[in-house]
């Protein structure tokens, strides 16, 4: 019952003639198959684009750095976050800067679209 006979296929071999006529069938086929051949090509593109983004000399490592805490009652721990929150921020303007010069410079910045 999944199938189909010989029966369907030339019923439906008739409705399609029926609808287009014979002179723009030829034509209707051949405009399809140039779409599939763009889509095709596209999705090939789009595939292609893809592995080129993904090269791994491309990206850099993250180093992480370890912090040991101090004792407990010989710093004061407000003290400890301000100067944790300003390490941060250093490396966060570093690592915007080494950002800038690998990007193109037709890329707007995120500091002109304030």
């Amino acid at each position: 019952m999944g199938s189909l006979g010989a029966p369907e296929i030339i019923l439906i071999i008739v409705a399609v003639l029926l609808l287009f006529g014979y002179k723009k069938l030829p034509d209707a086929s051949r405009s399809i198959g140039r779409s599939l051949r763009i889509f095709k090509g596209e999705m090939k593109g789009m595939k292609d684009d893809d592995v080129r983004t993904k090269d791994p000399a491309a990206t850099t490592p993250v180093r992480g750095e370890v912090v040991t805490p101090a004792p407990a009652g010989t710093d004061d721990l407000s003290a400890q976050l301000l100067e944790e929150a300003r390490l941060a921020e250093s490396r966060a303007a570093e690592l915007r800067a080494r950002a800038d010069r690998v990007r193109p410079a037709e890329a707007p910045s995120a500091e002109g679209q304030r």
